[in-house]
């Protein structure tokens, strides 16, 4: 079903349910969502959506800035999020990230990070010259700690919030747990084996502090 507001069509997603009182709603993908009982014909919704026009005018108007304004920082750059009906799954161009949803979008980052992460483990194990047991991988959202190494269990955790900044900080943080299963401190023993992988380490701190 359709609704045209301004010479502008939008979509109407009609839920029926055994309720007794109907819901119209406005989402993020701009479709406009009305959950009613079972035996309410397309007239009487269309009768509804015409009494109730200017609330949908303003809710729709509302829904489109805050789809205007959201932006998300994704690997070091500054991407505006277009939520919009036209697209099925996540899609980047340029500065952009198209997606149907926000749901959609939080799956697809949430795949990108276990998948990007468990790379650049691999990656940095690997260049990594110290005899030290390939460690388990554990992320989570932390709010004082980029990562974490525990030499209990054999895991490095990493921040998902890593994600927004880009390569060569993930590898960093990395290279930083790595070097504590060789020095379980901060020493200038530790220090020396991080610059030997990070000589830049000291620029790269900065940037995760500033950004």
């Amino acid at each position: 079903m359709k609704f045209v507001i301004d010479d502008k069509e939008y979509e109407v997603v009609i839920q029926k349910k055994n309720n007794k009182n109907t819901y119209i709603r406005v989402k993020e993908d701009l479709k406009i969502y009305v959950t009613t009982s079972y035996f309410a014909s397309k007239l009487y919704i269309y009768n509804l959506l015409e009494q109730n026009k200017e609330y949908l005018k303003k809710a729709l108007t509302k829904q489109e800035i805050k789809n205007e304004n959201t932006s998300f920082k994704y690997l070091g750059k500054n991407y505006d999020v277009i939520i919009c009906n036209i697209v099925n799954k996540v899609e980047f161009n340029e500065n952009k990230i198209y997606t149907p949803n926000e749901k959609e979008l939080n799956k697809y980052i949430k795949k990108n990070i276990l998948e990007l992460f468990k790379e650049r483990l691999d990656y940095n194990y690997n260049l990594f010259l110290e005899n030290i047991p390939y460690p388990k991988l554990k992320i989570r959202t932390m709010k004082t700690r980029w990562g974490v190494c525990n030499k209990r269990d054999n895991s490095v955790t990493l921040n998902s919030k890593l994600i927004e900044y880009n390569i060569e900080a993930l590898d960093y943080v990395i290279i930083h747990e790595l070097s504590h299963f060789v020095h379980f401190n901060h020493s200038k023993e530790f220090w020396m084996l991080v610059s030997k992988y990070k000589p830049n380490y000291k620029q790269i701190k900065k940037y995760l502090k500033e950004e």
